[in-house]
């Protein structure tokens, strides 16, 4: 996958803001990622194995998401589902008015979710295929206008605050294929040459991210796939400029790397393992499955289960990161089955195991072998990731403790190094210790 710190664009000398990572952001640790859309209507994509030549990449893309694209690529595998299901005469934009909700209640959607654990929630407002999800005076392709006939983000933003969790926003700054008329895009590198960089558009997308930050105040600006080049510089639909407004709005807000600017706040990586403490804040983000957006052809094969999800979880904040960990709705908002599992088991591990997560910090390792640590207020916890295995081995800078006490297991003896693991907790995910002073 990309890393977008590396694409900074060129140095026009513009001054930005500081988007240092505000402490809230560390110490929350979970989010969850809400991808629903049109998308979510014909919620289709061939799971694969990741093993397709690079030049068929885009036309067997597993993200359900993206169905707007790899349904313009002749002989795709999403374009003859297309044909098959919806007939050659309805294109993508015309199942926005097929997106019908008759029964939704963003609360029930935010509550679902926020049984994960997570602390912030993050839903798209706008992907790639251009659809706004609020009420925009930019366009009349949105929620308000066509399908749904309401304010999601609106909704979502309400919901997520009467629940007590931040509410952030993902917004696709630089592809909008609604106002551009440019080829499928069929590579990485098509990526960044088949868009608009124009300065029409890039007024066009800071009108729609300055109404965002004007009606929701988001705590979370999360852009993908960089900004319209002509909106890089020093004018007042430049990113430095949003950034100064949006920051002046929300002084704790956060910004992520996918601007295409010298400037940046946490970095992202998706769907892609890190290995080792990162020296400055990251986050982590995937589907429960292989698309972010629900994908009706993927079952419990392509998805993480509880155990999964936890043990990435632990790996991700020992490695001083955040995990922002995907949901994909049906279209009609409810949360898949398998995926609300995964959520489930998750939420209830860390009612368990919370303490030793949120708020913390990297250790002087992020771990060895099948055990990971973490430093809540100077207090280090041990995550051991093979509980079956019955026993903790403790690495030397830590061996001085007398006893450990297990987070739902009760304190056991250190002897030469190595500790009991309480038989109930050797049939969970990960198991973990407090290592007593």
């Amino acid at each position: 996958m990309l890393n977008f710190e590396e694409r900074t664009g060129p140095d026009l000398g513009v001054s930005y803001p500081d988007v240092s990572v505000p402490e809230w952001y560390r110490d929350a640790k979970l989010g969850v990622f809400i991808h629903w859309g049109v998308f979510s209507v014909p919620a289709w994509a061939r799971p694969h194995d990741g093993h397709v030549p690079v030049e068929d990449a885009y036309a067997h893309h597993q993200y359900a998401e993206w169905y707007a694209n790899t349904v313009r690529i002749p002989g795709s595998p999403t374009r003859s589902h297309h044909v098959s299901r919806y007939g050659t005469g309805t294109t993508y934009e015309d199942l926005a008015d097929q997106w019908a909700l008759t029964d939704f209640d963003a609360s029930r959607l935010v509550q679902a979710v926020l049984r994960s654990g997570a602390r912030y929630v993050v839903p798209v407002t706008k992907h790639h295929d251009g659809f706004c999800l609020w009420d925009t005076a930019t366009t009349g392709f949105n929620a308000v206008r066509r399908g749904p006939g309401r304010d999601l983000v609106r909704e979502l933003a309400e919901a997520t605050r009467a629940a007590g969790a931040r509410f952030g926003v993902y917004f696709s700054g630089a592809l909008d294929w609604h106002v551009s008329d440019l080829p499928p895009i069929r590579s990485d590198r098509d990526l960044f040459t088949l868009r608009r960089n124009d300065e029409e558009f890039a007024r066009y997308a800071a009108a729609q991210l300055e109404e965002l930050i004007d009606r929701f105040a988001p705590s979370v600006l999360w852009n993908d796939i960089e900004w319209p080049d002509a909106g890089k510089g020093d004018d007042d639909f430049g990113v430095a400029a949003l950034w100064r407004r949006y920051l002046s709005a929300v002084p704790d807000g956060v910004v992520n790397d996918r601007w295409g600017v010298p400037a940046h706040g946490h970095l992202t990586r998706e769907y892609t393992d890190v290995t080792g403490i990162q020296p400055v804040v990251w986050e982590s983000t995937r589907g429960l499955g292989r698309s972010f957006g629900y994908n009706s052809a993927e079952d419990e094969s392509h998805c993480l289960d509880a155990a999964d999800l936890i043990r990435y979880l632990v790996d991700v904040v020992a490695n001083n990161g955040n995990l922002l960990i995907n949901v994909g709705p049906r279209a009609d908002g409810s949360v898949p089955e398998l995926q609300q599992l995964a959520l489930d088991g998750l939420g209830q591990w860390l009612s368990v195991n919370g303490e030793a997560v949120f708020g913390s910090r990297p250790w002087l390792r992020s771990g060895e072998g099948p055990v990971r640590h973490t430093v809540v207020g100077g207090q280090v916890f041990a995550h051991v990731l093979d509980p079956q295995s019955g026993v903790l081995r403790l690495p030397a800078e830590l061996r001085r403790a007398p006893s450990v006490s297990w987070l739902g297991g009760g304190q056991v003896p250190v002897h030469d190094g190595e500790v009991v693991i309480p038989e109930p907790l050797r049939r969970t995910a990960v198991a973990v210790a407090r290592l007593d002073q």
